[in-house]
């Protein structure tokens, strides 16, 4: 196979990267654990938006605008558990056991998560490499240099520096995609994206329309209804999500229009609706990177303009991490970074421009004959050992993985609102998961303190006692005053707020259609 222009490293070399969630992040410990190995590695520099690593795991209240007056980049909810295993998504270089002490149930509540994310950086020491509160304004590439031009801003001050790598690991689901139907100028009610849904609670006594069948659909109404809403009705586009939904949920085909606070739908129907909740999906958008390295392509499993799914084929010195529709996140993204890394480090060589399309051919010819979630989940699979067999990223059973994504769809089927009940098995250590002392229905203090005790906790003494017991997991904040208090009864109209709750939580996941041929050119909705 011919090769071109792979990286050679040096220690003037200097590597860019664009965000520090889970994405950037990763890229961040893909460095940090060849110097570990004595590899001389590039100097690398993160710029990072918020205040804090985690990209959307990392919570705001805030909407539209951040604290800074940027574009709100988190789409993070109060209240939310992981609507996936977290066996599935697990670090195969950093478990959940060795940063909890322990094994924990199989979906942790947003703080949780966040709290794992953050102690793998505070072990790989790279936090020194990130910029935080610092916005990328304009990166471009210079034929002749053969170096990108990366301008930012911090505190209103204007930087630019010269980099001879750059890895966009922004994300793709935080600029929304927002569809208007007649009638919304003068609807009697709430319109919202879920890229700015917060806080269930808002819709308590409220009747609800969702409009999409994604992930994110999926789980808005399912928050919705445990917080105490009226009724929740869902509309589709090209199919219903075929979960078994409980009484006060209904299924609809795409809603026409609107009139006052009633909303038409297509089959003829009308119904009052006082919230319309638009889960509708995001936009892959870059408005930082110049028109010749911006990624231009549909949420898909082998998206466009990209080499290995990572390298832009037209200059594959600009890298994106995680541009997928995602199955496997976390461990997908670390053997992403991993591969970007090795070229950087002049390990792995860049095929031809030839062979590069004919490989991104082969994979995209096997992504149009994808039918059902289980050929997709396969198809990824098969991508992320590709990539993991031409690095050191650790191995890990990706065959177990996968049977853990399918025995999920199944309980999903089963009981779309008790499937976080179930326990799985780490493909790391083979530990099966405990299940969580309280169903999620009835589980609606979710602060890590609760989520980690060994059952529900009543006063602020056995709170104390919780972190004690766990010192390594940091809250994101101290708990308010007061605790959510309810009478379990499997629904959410008993619940009341005696004072304020704690930290805000909140999980966002990809999009995803049930049933479809394939997820290919998918729209969001």
């Amino acid at each position: 196979m011919a090769a071109m222009d792979a990286g050679t490293p040096s220690t003037k070399q200097r590597v860019c990267v664009v965000g520090a969630g889970p994405s950037g992040t990763a890229q961040l410990r893909a460095f940090a654990s060849a110097k570990s190995k004595g590899v001389e590695i590039p100097e690398v520099v993160c710029y990072e938006k918020a205040s804090e690593v985690g990209g959307l795991w990392n919570y705001t209240w805030r909407t539209g605008l951040d604290a800074n007056g940027e574009p709100c980049h988190g789409s993070m909810y109060r209240y939310l558990w992981s609507n996936g295993p977290k066996e599935a998504l697990e670090f195969a270089d950093y478990g959940f056991e060795e940063h909890f002490g322990k094994a924990i149930p199989s979906y942790p509540p947003r703080e949780v998560l966040f709290d794992y994310i953050k102690g793998r950086i505070d072990k790989s020491g790279v936090r020194e490499w990130i910029q935080f509160d610092t916005t990328v304004r304009r990166v471009t590439y210079d034929e002749a240099t053969t170096q990108f031009t990366v301008v930012s801003t911090c505190g209103g001050v204007e930087s630019v520096e010269v980099f001879d790598f750059v890895v966009v690991c922004s994300g793709h689901f935080s600029t929304p995609n927002v569809p208007e139907w007649p009638g919304f100028p003068k609807f009697e009610g709430r319109i919202l994206h879920a890229h700015d849904f917060r806080d269930a609670l808002e819709f308590k006594d409220k009747d609800v329309l969702i409009v999409g069948t994604s992930y994110s659909a999926e789980d808005v109404g399912s928050q919705c209804y445990k917080y105490g809403a009226k009724t929740v009705t869902n509309c589709w586009r090209t199919a219903p999500m075929g979960w078994h939904f409980p009484d006060k949920f209904s299924t609809k085909p795409l809603l026409t229009h609107v009139e006052g606070s009633n909303v038409f739908f297509k089959d003829g129907t009308s119904q009052h609706i006082d919230a319309i909740i638009l889960c509708t999906g995001y936009k892959h958008h870059f408005p930082f990177m110049a028109e010749s390295l911006d990624l231009k392509t549909a949420n898909r499993l082998w998206p466009d303009m990209l080499h290995k799914g990572i390298f832009m084929q037209t200059n594959p010195k600009c890298m994106y991490i995680g541009m997928q529709d995602q199955w496997f996140t976390f461990n997908m993204f670390d053997a992403q970074a991993w591969y970007a890394r090795d070229y950087i480090l002049g390990k792995i060589a860049m095929p031809s421009a030839a062979d590069q399309e004919a490989e991104f051919n082969t994979w995209r010819e096997r992504e149009g004959t994808l039918e059902g979630d289980e050929e997709n989940i396969r198809f990824q699979a098969d991508y992320l050992q590709d990539l993991i067999n031409d690095t050191d990223y650790p191995m890990f059973d990706i065959e177990q993985v996968v049977q853990l994504f399918l025995e999920w769809e199944h309980n999903k089927h089963g009981d779309i609102m008790g499937f976080r009940n179930y326990p799985h098995r780490s493909a790391l250590t083979g530990t099966m998961a405990p299940v969580h002392h309280t169903p999620w229905l009835e589980a609606l203090d979710d602060s890590m303190e609760c989520y980690l005790a060994d059952k529900p906790i009543e006063d602020t003494a056995e709170i104390a006692s919780v972190k004690g017991r766990f010192p390594t997991c940091e809250r994101a904040r101290e708990r308010a005053p007061g605790h959510l208090k309810a009478t379990h009864t499997g629904r959410a109209t008993r619940v009341h707020i005696m004072h304020t709750q704690g930290t805000p939580l909140g999980h966002v996941g990809a999009t995803s259609l049930k049933g479809t041929k394939s997820k290919v050119n998918q729209a969001p909705y």
